[in-house]
């Protein structure tokens, strides 16, 4: 078992669910009046937001490393009435087949930038046309708060980022804000995000 297997398992053993199973609330406002489609959520921890999409009508997919967490996603969704194809795996295996997607997601799923530069390329590629790209992730300012997320500088990220990764994609969001992030226990109180809508041009 890897580092992070063993370091998500520890987090997401508890029968609570240690981010709360209700959906981010930007990937809510995100994809307000959006046809979910076939939808994929990279690094999906509990199920929160695989079910909240699988809910409105989307066919979901997700990856996540904790064998743990995968359970409880599926948990979640049999508790809720859907379906999530949730598997166990590693971001640094993934393999997304070209256009097959009308939503992917991306929520507080921190890598190395090496690895988010490939995912986010695959991202670009896996979207179909008119398919959109919802994404938020702490910001280096994010260190001054502790309310969450990683120290280490290395896997937080800015707008730049976002810019120079998702070329091919249309930008219909993309900004830095601070703004009061409650989920679960562990982010809890004022944060620095960058939050990213873009969509695949027709």
């Amino acid at each position: 078992m890897s580092d992070a297997q063993q370091f998500w398992n520890s987090r997401y053993a508890g029968d609570d669910y240690t981010y709360g199973t209700d959906p981010n609330d930007f990937l809510v406002k995100a994809l307000a009046g959006e046809n979910i489609g076939r939808a994929f959520s990279l690094g999906e921890g509990e199920g929160r937001n695989a079910v909240w999409l699988a809910e409105r009508g989307g066919e979901v997919a997700s990856i996540d490393a904790s064998d743990r967490g995968v359970a409880k996603t599926l948990e979640l969704a049999e508790s809720r009435g859907v379906q999530v194809a949730a598997q166990r795996g590693f971001l640094e295996d993934l393999k997304l087949a070209d256009g097959r997607y009308d939503t992917i997601i991306s929520i507080f799923a921190h890598t190395d930038p090496d690895l988010r530069r490939r995912l986010h390329r695959q991202a670009v590629d896996a979207l179909a046309p008119g398919g959109v790209l919802v994404i938020e992730a702490y910001s280096p300012r994010q260190l001054t708060h502790g309310t969450g997320g990683p120290r280490d500088e290395r896997l937080l990220v800015t707008v730049e980022d976002f810019r120079e990764e998702l070329v091919g994609l249309q930008f219909e969001i993309l900004h830095e804000i601070e703004r009061d992030v409650i989920e679960g226990t562990l982010h809890t109180g004022w944060a620095a995000v960058v939050q990213c809508k873009a969509r695949k041009p027709l």
